[in-house]
């Protein structure tokens, strides 16, 4: 392996250069070479337009009896890629380009047409003003003024823009930061603000909710009279059923005792009624017989209404009960 990539080789003693026979090839003899086209250009023959950097298998030769400072200049032939017609360019190494031959037209040469142009024309001046001193003189004149010209327009210009377009970039910039700062001012009351207004959303509804948790609302019994549909019983609130009967007995067999004025006259009810049965046992005391009478007549009512004076006893105890109670809270 080591074999393949010797770089000397063996030359025998007897080696002899000048016996080495020699290629006679003639000088204009072609290379096929792969290359890009240097420029934009149209087929002659059919019209088809070849853009700068399309590749081509082209055919390379050197031009006879043409050379730039003792450099050779080289032909290129290649193909149309649409009707195959043969296109010819050489190599210009004095404006460092390629020049055209046959087959086909350059596009977008009339920048460098311009520049050809120029040269010529320079060419031309000079070779005036190396026979002609009055030459000379008359195109510095023309020099100076065209310069003076130019100069005093230019000047114009600068005048106009500086009349026109006054910028001042400080004074931009401060007030844009201007700007910036009182942007951000206002957004930050904004939210100043804002923040408040929740924060008093907040203690408000606290507020609410504490004194509505303190105040418990008192709601009115219903009516079961006044109900007229059967599903309105669904939406009652639930009461225990315990209380019921005995508030229904109280109220029926007393009433109802919601103020201090009828507790007071029931109170005084039952010292009148005190003083009648006393007045009554001093008169049995002093009658015998009526005595006897109201005896007999008390059996019989006694007979005859006995549940209703043990409810009249059972209420005139309780309200005893009650009117002692309210007496020594009063004392």
């Amino acid at each position: 392996m080591s074999e393949r990539k010797v770089l000397n080789k063996y030359y025998p003693p007897d080696f002899d250069p000048a016996k080495i026979p020699k290629l006679k090839l003639p000088k204009d003899r072609q290379y096929v070479v792969r290359l890009m086209a240097p420029f934009n250009m149209r087929c002659k023959t059919c019209g088809e337009y070849i853009y700068k950097g399309k590749k081509f298998n082209a055919r390379k030769e050197t031009v006879q009896n043409e050379s730039y400072l003792g450099l050779p200049i080289f032909r290129f032939y290649i193909k149309c890629t649409r009707c195959l017609a043969e296109i010819t360019f050489k190599t210009d190494p004095e404006n460092t380009d390629y020049t055209m031959e046959h087959g086909a037209t350059r596009n977008f040469q009339a920048e460098k047409l311009l520049e050809e142009e120029e040269k010529r024309m320079q060419k031309e001046r000079e070779e005036e003003e190396l026979n002609n001193p009055m030459k000379v003189l008359e195109n510095r004149t023309k020099d100076s003024k065209l310069e003076m010209e130019v100069l005093e327009n230019l000047q114009e210009l600068k005048e106009l823009n500086q009349r026109q377009a006054n910028v001042d970039f400080e004074a931009m910039l401060k007030q844009y930061k201007e700007l910036e700062e009182e942007q951000r001012r206002r957004e930050q009351e904004e939210d100043e603000q804002e923040m408040k207004a929740m924060l008093e959303q907040a203690q408000n509804r606290r507020l609410l909710e504490d004194s509505d948790s303190d105040e418990e609302p008192t709601k009115a019994r219903p009516n079961p009279t006044a109900q007229s549909k059967p599903t309105d019983i669904l939406q009652e609130d639930p009461q225990p059923q315990s209380k019921r009967p005995r508030m229904e007995s109280w109220e029926r067999s007393v009433g109802k005792l919601s103020t201090k004025a009828q507790l007071a006259g029931l109170v005084a009810r039952r010292k009148e009624k005190e003083k009648e049965k006393e007045k009554e046992k001093e008169k049995e005391k002093a009658d015998p017989a009526l005595e006897n009478g109201m005896e007999t007549r008390g059996t019989t009512a006694s007979t005859g209404s006995l549940p209703a004076a043990a409810a009249a006893t059972s209420s005139l105890g309780l309200l005893g009960a009650y009117s002692d109670s309210e007496d020594s809270a009063s004392d």
